[in-house]
This record gives structure tokens, sequence and C-alpha cells, in this order.
């Protein structure tokens, strides 16, 4: 379910990995601003917001996320991993016209950021039954009409 994020940003390579209490992304908003947000939420954390650092893409487009007035965003990464059945970590590269989608939820106090997923290719259902969703870097809609 996309436990890490590779980024570069100018000549340096950062990563992010969720399991991270600090782990935060950088989303680039319809405006074109780029901001860094919290990943998601942990389960000691006494906020209401669902726990994880993702959001089913059907769960969005069915409303179960409208009570967190969501936002699709896009996440600039590079890279993301991916952990198979037996732990492993994967990294797969994100096509250089794509960015992964991201939803921003808002709580009293703040916004975090999920990744949105869906079920994986077929050849890839192997390592892992949720993939980070890819979208192309002029992506405009929201994430119920995609």
């Amino acid at each position: 379910m996309c436990g890490g994020v590779e980024f570069k940003n100018g000549g340096k390579t950062q990563r992010i990995y969720f399991p991270n209490p600090e782990a935060a992304l950088p989303v680039r908003l319809r405006s074109g601003t780029v901001t860094w947000l919290p990943w998601g939420r942990r389960e000691s954390e006494a906020i209401a917001l669902p726990q994880g650092g993702w959001a089913r893409l059907e769960s969005v487009r069915a409303g179960t996320w409208d009570k967190y007035y969501p936002t699709a965003v896009l996440i600039p990464a590079a890279r993301f991993m991916e952990k198979d059945h037996d732990g492993h970590s994967h990294w797969y590269e994100v096509p250089e016209n794509e960015w992964l989608q991201g939803l921003v939820t808002r709580y009293p106090g703040g916004s975090r950021i999920y990744v949105v997923t869906l079920e994986p290719p077929p050849n890839l259902a192997v390592i892992h039954d949720r993939w980070p969703r890819l979208v192309a870097k002029t992506f405009s809609a929201s994430c119920a009409g995609q």
C-alpha cells in the first residue's frame, strides 16, 4: 500500500516512509502551490480522521471520505515502495508524465494527506493487494469523477 515514497529535489533524493511518525508528503495543489502535509493518522493520534495513510478509491467514490472535506491532489513522487507478502521492499518508478494521487482531508486544527489506492495491475497483485493510483500531471478532476 505504498509504504514509502521517493522525491527528487534538485540533485537530492529524499525518501519518506509511512511508519515514521513524522512522515509528511509534498502535495501539489490545483493552484500549483506545493506544500508539505502530515501523511495519514497514527493509532496513537487522537484526531477525527481514519487511521492509516491510504484511501481506497472505491471508498472515496462511495462518499465515505466526504465528512473529511476531501480534495484530490497530486503527490510529485519519482518512485514508490511496496512491501510484498514476505516483507521485502520493492521500488517502482513513477512514469515521467504521472504523479501519485493524494487525498487531502481536513479536521479541526489541520489537514492530512492520504495516498489514494486501487487494485494493482494483475501482474503485480503478487506484490500487494493495493496499489497507489497514478494520474497525469495535468489531473484536475475530483477523485469521485475519476
